[in-house]
């Protein structure tokens, strides 16, 4: 976890999983690297809400594979499901619901799989496109986070890969290209300097 800058309560926190997404980012706002994978995302957001003040809303920018033909470019996220949580199995032992789909207020009609698999081949880009045309590794643990802390949140995503065979090596060779993408979308739609 690093925090870059200090978190006030009248500017959003850009929430990103790692540096190469956030190369690109020349702005004013505070940013938030957490690591990649859903534990790494809640903590650290976890911890920054905690010690307060907590910002105006968080935006969670990052890469995301597309799990279907055609998607590309970036996608404002209206729904995020937890892909790896098998939901029904706990209800069936626990007659508890865990990990339902989050809607997010200011989102789109793009749904976003989120799990700590890097999915990168066919039978699980299959599997997974039935439910979402996106998938992730650090949305839904952002957007529980700051939901319990009542903070808003928005989820931006630029698609970097296939999510399948060879998605790893396309990440590598697109993200530079991806920081540039959501760097100029915060600067578009975000209070970027002060």
């Amino acid at each position: 976890m690093e925090l870059i800058g200090e978190i006030t309560a009248d500017r959003p926190l850009l929430v990103l999983a790692v540096k190469e997404e956030a190369q690109f980012l020349d702005t004013d706002l505070p940013i938030l690297l957490t690591g990649m994978g859903k534990v790494n995302a809640a903590t650290s957001l976890a911890t920054v809400l905690g010690r307060g003040p907590r910002p105006s809303g968080v935006v969670n920018l990052g890469t995301a594979g597309a799990l279907r033909p055609g998607w590309t470019g970036t996608h404002v996220v209206g729904t995020v499901i937890q892909h790896d949580l098998d939901g029904e199995l706990l209800a069936t032992l626990t007659g508890e619901t865990y990990g339902d789909p989050l809607t997010l207020p200011d989102g789109g009609d793009v749904t976003l799989a989120t799990g700590d698999a890097f999915i990168s081949d066919e039978a699980a880009r299959a599997r997974l496109a039935a439910r979402a045309p996106l998938v992730d590794m650090e949305a839904y643990a952002l957007a529980t986070a700051a939901g319990l802390a009542g903070v808003p949140m928005r989820i931006v995503k630029h698609v970097s890969d296939e999510a399948g065979d060879g998605a790893a090596r396309t990440w590598r060779e697109s993200v530079a290209d991806c920081a540039r993408a959501l760097a100029d979308w915060a600067a578009e739609h975000t209070p970027y300097r002060s």
